[in-house]
């Protein structure tokens, strides 16, 4: 491992310590060439997803691969259809969701999600609404995202949107769309900076997919 590499693990082992949101004494993470792979394991998907995210908010991590463990204590575990109860009940209490428009399935702990909105921040406030219930251990997000606009009344939106964010460097991305589809390329700082350009071109009307193809500066 070379220098930059053990700094790296380093800085992800601390700032896994310092999340609230999990118990990192069981959580592994080893680097090579700023990738960073987690293994171990957590007592719920809500830790699993915490972790990643706070290996992706350190400076100089490239990408991650978490290969963390679900092993949900006895006090946690539900049945399939205690879950899919407590699923629907999440989303029809999230205001921010279309409930009505949304399928639920469960099956082993694994929840999929189906059906139709307007917004990709519908979609998301969808998965986010079940990722913290009792007993889940994974998410599939099919939900489909239906409103239509222009190519170029997005491509001017999500450049709007990265000129708007302090964080983020608009001249060093390109945007280009077609069919509601949205292809990011250029160069980022950091994993988070790529992620929040990510986010920004699906926050746009009419994108239904997101191609993201920007690539960390080492």
């Amino acid at each position: 491992m070379n220098i930059n590499d053990l700094q790296l693990r380093r800085d992800v082992e601390a700032e896994l310590d310092w999340d609230a949101r999990l118990d990192s004494r069981q959580i592994g993470v080893a680097v090579k060439n700023g990738v960073v792979a987690l293994s171990g394991h957590v007592g719920s998907y809500a830790e699993r997803r915490a972790a990643e995210e706070a290996a992706k908010s350190v400076g100089g991590v490239r990408a991650v691969a978490n290969d963390i463990l679900i092993e949900l204590p006895t006090s946690a575990t539900r049945t399939d259809a205690e879950i899919a109860e407590a699923a629907v009940a999440a989303l029809q209490a999230n205001v921010a969701v279309p409930a009505e428009r949304i399928r639920v399935c469960v099956r082993e702990g694994w929840i999929a999600l189906e059906g139709e909105v307007s917004l990709w921040v519908q979609r998301n406030a969808a998965e986010t609404a079940v990722s913290s219930l009792p007993g889940v251990k994974g998410i599939s997000n099919g939900i489909l995202i239906s409103a239509e606009a222009s190519a170029e009344d997005v491509r001017s939106q999500i450049e709007d949107a990265f000129r708007r964010r302090a964080q983020l460097d608009a001249r060093n991305i390109r945007v280009s769309t077609a069919e509601g589809t949205v292809t990011l390329e250029g160069e980022v700082h950091s994993w988070q900076e790529r992620e929040q350009a990510e986010t920004a071109a699906w926050q746009a009307r009419g994108v239904s997919r997101v191609i993201d193809n920007l690539k960390v500066r080492a």
